[in-house]
C-alpha cells in the first residue's frame, strides 16, 4: 500500500471512530469535521495502546477505538465546563 493510501485509510478510520465516537454521547457536539477526524485518530492511539496492555501486541480493535474516541469527546466536553449529556458552554 502507498503512504498516500495509507494516509486517506487513517483519515477515513479516524472520521468513522470520531463519528461514533461523539454518537455515543447524548447531546451535541459543535466540532467540524476535522476535529472529528483528530479525536477519532486520538482515540485509535488510546484504543491502541489499551489493547495492547490487556490483550497482547495484536489487542487494539475498531470498538477500543470508538471507546477511547468517546473518552476524549467526553474530556472535551468536562473542559468546557460539560458533562456527560451536556456539552457545555462552547464559545
Amino acid at each position: 500500500m502507498s503512504f498516500i493510501a495509507f494516509l486517506i485509510v487513517l483519515l477515513l478510520i479516524g472520521l468513522l471512530a470520531g463519528a461514533l465516537g461523539r454518537l455515543a454521547l447524548p447531546g451535541r457536539d459543535p466540532m467540524s469535521i476535522p476535529m472529528t477526524i483528530a479525536v477519532g485518530i486520538g482515540g485509535s492511539l488510546i484504543g491502541g495502546f489499551v489493547g495492547a496492555l490487556l490483550f497482547g501486541r495484536n489487542g487494539g480493535s475498531f470498538l477500543l477505538s470508538v471507546a477511547g474516541a468517546a473518552l476524549i469527546v467526553y474530556f472535551i466536553r468536562r473542559s468546557r465546563g460539560g458533562g456527560l449529556s451536556d456539552p457545555g458552554v462552547v464559545d
